[in-house]
């Protein structure tokens, strides 16, 4: 038997119908018809009952027709395996958070280029939960985003941790000198954040809310560097991750807040679907230079 054969079967019961699993599979109807006759032929069954309209899996066929799908699956994850071994082609397209593009972009696309000639890199930039949604509708081929260790995916994608991030209250340089401050401290003096749809900003707003502080922006921006800038300057308390503060040329003049209940971690995650594709290995190769890039920040981030 031929898996060509067992794929038109397989076409046929799922679209219910010859004519829609033609369409679906680009090819003529009698091609169909001829392939699952040969799939009858060398299986010594018949496995469409022809007396209704449009024809029903028999009670062999839909034996034939659960065995078949996994058949194919395996299939699938052969051919998988064989590309994987093979240094890709194409376009990849990988989407990660900002937080994560400014410190690897730059020298991760350099080194991709040269590592994989024949490859296209498109990045894409978004929040961390818009990045798993085009993965999960196959726009993008993986994803890196910052999320609590708690993160539930959506079905048909697998996530990994590449490392852990702290994020720390930072200020003006000698504003705020005690050793030690509570949120309902410093909730009023404002904040220097991304627009709505930021992680970050959303973990503050929960923190607050649970012990009914308001949140106060002073000024929202895009750009980690302007953030820092404009805490700097005294515009407002910012939320940053360690490593991104350590790594700012206005690390001088600012002091690290210490905030007894708001101690947030995220992890560095991986987001890609669950069958390995044939970019697998840069893939593999982006996230390896993640988890390189961070492990060497001042933090050490703790791999998982």
């Amino acid at each position: 038997m031929k898996i060509d054969d067992i794929s038109a079967f397989v076409a046929v019961v799922r679209n219910q119908s010859v004519s829609a699993a033609a369409e679906a599979l680009g090819l003529t109807q009698s091609a169909i018809t001829r392939r699952v006759q040969n799939l009858e032929q060398a299986l010594g069954v018949e496995l469409l009952d022809r007396s209704v309209k449009p024809p029903k899996p028999s009670a062999m066929g839909r034996q034939v027709f659960e065995q078949a799908g996994k058949v194919l699956q395996e299939v699938d994850r052969l051919r998988a395996l064989v590309q994987a071994d093979h240094a890709p082609t194409g376009v990849f397209r990988i989407g990660v958070i900002q937080t994560i593009g400014d410190v690897v972009l730059l020298d991760t696309l350099q080194k991709l280029n040269r590592t994989f000639k024949e490859l296209h890199t498109e990045v894409s930039c978004g929040w961390g939960s818009q990045l798993v949604e085009r993965v999960a509708n196959a726009e993008i081929d993986a994803a890196i985003a910052l999320f609590p260790a708690t993160k539930v995916l959506p079905d048909g994608l697998s996530g990994r941790a590449l490392g852990r991030i702290e994020l720390v209250v930072v200020a003006k340089k000698e504003t705020m000198p005690k050793r030690s401050y509570k949120l309902r401290d410093i909730f009023n003096t404002g904040w220097v954040l991304n627009p709505d749809g930021c992680g970050f900003r959303a973990g503050l707003a929960r923190a607050l809310a649970e012990q009914g502080l308001s949140f106060k922006i002073n000024l929202e921006t895009f750009g980690t560097d302007l953030q820092l800038g404009l805490a700097a300057s005294g515009i407002g308390l910012g939320l940053m991750p360690r490593p991104i503060l350590e790594r700012s040329r206005h690390r001088s003049h600012l002091d690290i807040v210490n905030v007894s209940d708001f101690r947030p971690v995220l992890d560095i995650w991986l987001v890609q679907p669950l069958q390995p594709g044939p970019v697998q290995h840069a893939i593999d190769f982006f996230a390896n230079a993640v988890e390189h890039a961070f492990a060497e920040s001042p933090l050490k981030v703790v791999a998982r």
